[in-house]
């Protein structure tokens, strides 16, 4: 059993949907809090040796019986690669419960409402208001989600 607001204790978390969460950076306890909730698959997008990150993420999500996706976004600089990787994996886990996490849930954001547009068919209005409930991107993730609306390159 979950204690009442486990999950929302963990830095940004947000519902995205009923089998789709994400947040920022989470400690031990509270990955433990996502495996008692039922999540099947842990995204992380952040940097794994970064101050904020856990000494072994990896392990201790697959301890806890999820399953486990790293693609390590580099805050500065983002790429169409790393949104092409995002996209399979989430194609991958299709039908899962999972936990979509960076350090504070912008990256995560970003992503999310990428693929909701690019491939569920979501209005950019309707994707982009959840990135907005986190955070306005600055000019570096500005120009990423523009170049990312306009690339001709199926994904």
């Amino acid at each position: 059993m979950i204690a009442a607001g486990a999950l929302d204790r963990i830095y940004h978390f947000r519902w995205r949907a009923p089998d789709l969460a994400t947040a920022g950076q989470p400690l031990e306890a509270e990955l433990r809090a996502v495996a008692d909730a039922g999540f099947e698959v842990v995204i992380n997008l952040a940097l794994l040796d970064a101050e904020y990150s856990l000494p072994d993420e990896p392990g201790l999500v697959r301890s806890l019986g999820m399953a486990f996706f790293h693609i390590p976004v580099i805050w500065e600089s983002p790429t169409l690669e790393d949104l092409q990787q995002f996209f399979t994996v989430m194609r991958q886990v299709q039908g899962r419960k999972v936990f979509l996490h960076c350090a504070a849930n912008m990256r995560v954001s970003v992503f999310l409402a990428l693929y909701r547009i690019l491939q569920l068919g979501w209005s950019d209005a309707e994707a982009m208001a959840l990135v907005t409930d986190i955070w306005e991107p600055d000019a570096v993730w500005q120009a990423f989600i523009q170049q990312a609306l306009s690339s001709p390159s199926p994904y």
